[in-house]
């Protein structure tokens, strides 16, 4: 295991402090974790079901649509195709919705300590406007999952909309609002939570979760996300470890709140490739 990153630690908690947008469990939300999953392949699409009911037994819609960074971030949730291969159309329109987006974010205080964070690192320009075009650049530019592909994904995509390659396997997926409005309209079929080895159960009240689900079809072994949180506060999250490292593949263990978690962001070039977090104990 990697030693605690200080640093980011008290950086992550000061964000997680003033995200006034994070929904609170048991009030804001309540999700039903039900059996533990058993083991899977991706790609499995016979499983053993054990949660019988959804992951979210409430969520506090009027809420989700009246803070306008979710509101602006439910709005990019269908301006994507599935299925990797198949080439992006990106219209005028969506990309009003993924600046209207961008904007929404960069006015909350979340935003404004990461910002900062990284002017202090010269890892981004002062000027917001410069700051937002980097920002579209590791987020939302189009790239190719393979090479010599025409542009079929990008970072915004994999991470919070999710993925399928072949119709056979899932990839990304890992924002609580697309897992509750997928499982709202039927399209996920939560299995069951995944144990970490030094924790028995997770609790309702836990806002890091490992999970087994199906998406259209093909099951997902395992997924981690944090549940209830801002928008802002996961973009904010893996935007600064992206511009901290350079290497592939990053793994930084930090420590939010009571959990310790290792943050995992792979990079596409200058794109975010996938960005999840691994729950590492609470």
């Amino acid at each position: 295991r990697r030693a605690l990153n200080h640093e980011l630690s008290e950086l992550f908690n000061e964000m997680w402090e003033v995200d006034v947008n994070r929904f609170k469990p048991g009030k804001d939300y309540m999700i039903d974790l039900q059996g533990k999953a058993g083991a899977a392949q991706q790609g499995d699409s016979a499983v053993k079901d054990s949660a019988a009911r959804h992951l979210f037994h409430y969520v506090n819609e009027e809420r989700l649509k009246s803070i306008k960074t979710f509101a602006t971030f439910i709005s990019l949730l269908d301006n994507y195709e599935t299925s990797t291969g198949v080439p992006e159309v990106v219209t005028p329109e969506e990309i009003a919705e993924n600046n209207r987006f961008l904007d929404a974010i960069l006015a909350t205080k979340v935003m404004k300590v990461a910002h900062e964070f990284l002017i202090k690192k010269k890892l981004a320009k002062p000027n917001l406007a410069d700051f937002k075009h980097q920002l579209y650049v590791i987020w939302f530019q189009l790239y190719s999952r393979k090479e010599g592909d025409r542009p079929d994904s990008c970072g915004f995509e994999h991470v919070f909309v999710g993925e399928t390659r072949r119709g056979k396997e899932i990839l990304g997926l890992h924002n609580w609002v697309q897992f509750y409005l997928q499982e709202k309209h039927n399209h996920i079929d939560y299995k069951g939570y995944v144990t970490r080895k030094n924790k028995t159960r997770p609790d309702k009240d836990d806002q890091v979760l490992s999970i087994q689900f199906s998406w259209k079809g093909p099951v997902k072994p395992i997924g981690s996300t944090f549940i209830g949180v801002s928008p802002e506060f996961e973009f904010a999250l893996y935007t600064i470890i992206f511009l901290l490292a350079e290497e592939r593949i990053t793994r930084e263990t930090v420590k939010i709140e009571e959990y310790e978690l290792q943050l995992v962001v792979y990079r596409h070039w200058r794109h975010i490739g996938t960005a999840y977090p691994v729950l590492l104990s609470a």
